[in-house]
């Protein structure tokens, strides 16, 4: 993949394309580089650094660590979001200055990252595959435990309750994916009964804890006006629009559109990383803009356009930039990293399973996060499947 993608976007500097807002494409092409760079080194670290089990339980221990901070400094910001006082709000502004410079949002909590998007999909993605396995397989990586209770059971309580004040949409859907299926590739504790008696067991199970989730999160979110819009449509008197302008998803599939006829035009290799903000304008389909103040926003100068245009999804980037050779490589990757799963899956060793089974959840909420992100540079993805191939490369089987 990285040789197509470097490929890609080494014809593209053969191209006479204009600069946008003051960016040329070899500033875009070493900004993009640079960063797919730093997400592979983030996988190389996390692949080959263990050398056996211990390490890679030394490494997801730290992970765990690190969380249990991030948790910390989001269940404090919860503080104000449950109960508004400007002091502390304000206090916490200037804290938040020395590790994000965005400014926070007083109904939502951000954590340690840029907004509460990122740190509902950090937590969601990077976090909660392993503790879901771990808590539903009786896994640890630590050898305390107090009778059933486990390091990662808290962990899994308190980043439930700390995702919700996220307030984030993706986030809560992405936690949906592994409470839906942990129920179905949990180990199996009897032999005895029926398979598709435990097959309808599971599914019961999972249905339940889904309703559980509404539940909380229709409760929590009634709280929050921009979370509610998910189901306030039908009953706003002064919504507009149709339901996915309401609820400002509509310039999604504008997004991914416009990626889809830039790949229709450019098949084989794509524009290039990073070029599909130089070829928005020209590719983007008729339409009114007025229903997206996003869309309008990024078009029309004197709103105040100052930021480069994404596709805000990861496979549709993959095919307007790398083509379909480039998407067919990343394809092929992940393809590997499910059969490192099955392997593990399909071991004796039950600490293999633990992985394999987190690594079924890993790719099934990637394959859900991808709709809402498509930078390779954040460090979410590549760890996780890094994590995997670990696991794969020490396993004792």
């Amino acid at each position: 993949f990285v040789v197509v993608a470097l490929g890609s976007t080494a014809f593209s500097l053969l191209r006479d394309i204009d600069p946008v807002l003051g960016v040329s494409v070899p500033d875009r092409a070493i900004r993009t580089l640079i960063s797919l760079f730093l997400g592979g080194a983030f996988y190389l670290a996390v692949t080959l650094i263990p050398q056996n089990r211990d390490d890679l339980r030394f490494s997801l221990r730290w992970l765990y660590a690190g969380f249990a901070m991030a948790l910390a400094w989001g269940s404090l910001q919860a503080l104000y979001v449950v109960h508004f006082n400007s002091v502390y709000f304000n206090i916490f502004k200037q804290l938040q200055s020395l590790v994000s410079i965005r400014k926070l949002f007083p109904t939502r909590i951000s954590g340690m990252t840029y907004e509460p998007n990122w740190f509902a999909e950090q937590i969601s993605f990077l976090l909660m595959p392993w503790l879901f396995t771990a808590v539903f397989s009786g896994y640890s990586a630590f050898r305390w435990r107090w009778r059933k209770l486990t390091v990662e059971m808290l962990l899994l309580v308190w980043a439930t309750g700390v995702l919700l004040f996220t307030y984030s949409r993706a986030g809560l859907i992405l936690l949906a994916v592994p409470i839906s299926l942990i129920f179905l590739i949990r180990p199996r504790r009897s032999t005895d009964v029926p398979g598709l008696k435990i097959v309808g067991q599971r599914l019961l199970q999972a249905g339940l804890a889904l309703v559980v989730l509404a539940g909380i999160v229709f409760i929590a979110g009634s709280q929050n006006n921009y979370f509610s819009r998910l189901w306030n449509y039908w009953s706003d008197e002064e919504s507009t629009g149709n339901y996915l302008q309401y609820i400002a998803f509509d310039q999604r599939f504008a997004y991914w559109g416009t990626a889809y006829q830039i790949y229709a035009d450019h098949p084989i290799l794509g524009v290039g990383l990073g070029n599909y903000t130089f070829y928005f304008d020209e590719y983007l389909s008729d339409q009114p803009l007025y229903p997206t103040p996003e869309l309008l926003a990024l078009l029309t100068p004197e709103a105040g356009r100052s930021q480069i245009t994404s596709v805000k999804s990861f496979f549709p980037r993959l095919l307007a930039e790398t083509g379909l050779l480039g998407t067919a490589t990343f394809l092929a990757f992940l393809l590997a990293i499910l059969g490192s799963t099955l392997y593990l899956i399909l071991s004796p060793e039950s600490e293999d399973q633990f992985w394999g089974r987190a690594g079924i959840l890993v790719l099934v909420v990637f394959s859900a996060i991808s709709f809402s992100f498509d930078s390779f540079s954040l460090p979410n993805m590549w760890i996780v499947l890094g994590f995997i191939t670990a696991a794969a490369h020490t396993s004792k089987t």
